[in-house]
């Protein structure tokens, strides 16, 4: 079975380098992570200009039409230049209303999330920061046809720049019985606080219901049958994270690697050292496992379904834990000045803090793993 990326996907990541390098370097990443917004509306303009905002929306909603693997191009190179922007919320919100939504919930929603209209976002986590289904406590009170809604959603991605959010919630007494409502954000009762984060290139935000009524045509699906949606874009976003990871591992280990041959000690580029060399070995071994794994995943979202928790879970709980190795080792071997604010080491061990508990830690990811294996 051959897992190398096609032709077409190879020229893909390097026409997103090309845009990325060009339009939005370190430099810029640092002035846009600083504004308001966290990120460019003339870029984002340009992203659905290139089709990539709609890289997974079918055609006929005025998407690209193409698949995961695809997406995991543009997200490994979005990542290696910590691009600030709504990319992935807005791709899982859409990713939403394809697995769940009707004709017409499509019709409505996905070709402004293809053109950059709407940016769009999942509300999953509460307070609890329990990933997953168990974690949903938000009730869903009956009011009509509809539901009124009344609580919170902590660590959403991007709340505060969204249009559109997907919420999860308990719509009766069963377990099981879970449902997915579509949220405008200038809605009667919708507000969001942002959250000071350590990473400012990624925002997250504080989302408030306060008697929101859900009208009947914004359940995704049947009230109550949500339950495997939800588990199903919660290991699409576990995917997608960890495409950007491997991105961001990549680029703070080339920095890394250029810096060890730049600074000279004893007479010495310290890249000629042993305790250098080796953990730059290591970094460089744990990327292309890290990329085994995300292949793998990516791959079976479309050609074998039942495999994609095993496999989401597999790759994003190494991918936390490798991540946080190669940031911590690429300020070490910076010494003391990769912790300052001139160095861009740290924007990259910054990122990594950041990604470490979206869409599950490496002990929810490892317990996970445990689960499906019998353990």
């Amino acid at each position: 079975m051959n897992f190398g990326f096609s032709e077409e996907q190879d020229l893909l990541r390097l026409e997103v380098r090309k845009f990325l390098d060009g339009q939005c370097p370190i430099k810029e990443v640092r002035r846009i992570a600083a504004t308001p917004d966290g990120y460019s509306s003339e870029q984002w303009k340009h992203l659905a200009e290139l089709g990539w905002l709609g890289l997974v929306i079918p055609e006929r909603y005025g998407g690209s039409d193409l698949g995961w693997e695809e997406l995991i191009v543009l997200l490994e190179e979005t990542g290696r230049t910590l691009f600030p922007a709504p990319l992935i919320s807005t791709t899982l919100a859409a990713s939403a209303i394809l697995i769940s939504g009707s004709e017409a919930q499509k019709e409505r929603w996905l070709p402004g999330i293809a053109d950059g209209s709407c940016i769009g976002t999942l509300a999953m986590v509460e307070p609890s920061d329990v990933w997953g289904p168990a974690g949903i406590t938000l009730r869903g009170e009956p009011d009509g046809d509809g539901f009124v809604l009344r609580g919170e959603k902590s660590y959403v991605a991007d709340g505060a720049q969204a249009n559109l959010v997907v919420v999860g919630f308990r719509s009766g007494e069963a377990d099981g019985e879970l449902s997915l409502a579509l949220v405008e954000t200038d809605a009667t009762g919708v507000s969001s606080a942002e959250i000071p984060t350590l990473d400012r290139s990624k925002r997250l935000a504080t989302l408030k219901l306060d008697a929101v009524h859900v009208a009947p045509d914004a359940i995704l699906g049947q009230p109550g049958s949500a339950s495997t949606a939800i588990a199903e874009l919660l290991d699409r976003g576990a995917i997608a994270i960890t495409a950007e990871m491997i991105g961001a591992c990549e680029g703070a280990h080339a920095l890394t690697v250029q810096y060890a041959k730049d600074r000279v000690q004893f007479g010495s580029p310290i890249g000629r050292f042993q305790g250098v060399k080796h953990p730059l070995a290591e970094g460089h071994v744990d990327i292309e496992s890290m990329k085994s794994l995300l292949y793998y995943a990516a791959w079976a979202l479309d050609a074998s379904p039942e495999e994609v928790p095993m496999a989401a879970s597999k790759a994003k709980g190494f991918a936390t834990e490798a991540f946080t190795r190669i940031g911590v080792t690429g300020i070490q071997l910076h010494g003391a000045v990769g912790y300052t604010e001139e160095y861009d080491i740290q924007l990259y061990l910054k990122r990594s803090k950041w990604a470490r508990p979206m869409y599950g830690d490496e002990d929810y990811h490892y317990d996970r793993v445990a689960t499906f294996g019998g353990i």
